[in-house]
């Protein structure tokens, strides 16, 4: 039986939603990244992100790209359920799993 261990890789907060041309996507969010163990934010895709919010819910979602260049630390991360407004502006933990 595999068993998943969380791999704590670093933190972040949360900028604000991801807008198009005509729309915000409530779904996707800009992290910019605070402290991370790796140093180039492109290794960061595909990874996990946690945010709970004041009421204890709590919102998984995933890394999907780097923000422009990667120079400004920021990337996008979508998730399954929509963001409430009120978590911007939040911390978030990022983690990869590995089964072991």
């Amino acid at each position: 039986m595999s068993s998943k261990i969380r791999m704590q890789l670093g933190t972040g907060v949360i900028l604000g939603y991801g807008f198009g041309n005509r729309e915000q996507n409530p779904n996707q969010v800009l992290i910019k990244i605070l402290s991370t163990i790796l140093k180039n934010p492109h290794n960061l895709v595909g990874a996990k992100v946690l945010v709970r919010d004041d009421y204890g819910n709590t919102y998984y979602g995933k890394i999907v790209r780097v923000h422009g260049s990667g120079k400004n630390r920021v990337v996008v991360a979508r998730f399954n359920k929509n963001l409430p407004g009120q978590v911007i502006g939040s911390r978030t933990d990022i983690f990869k799993l590995r089964s072991s």
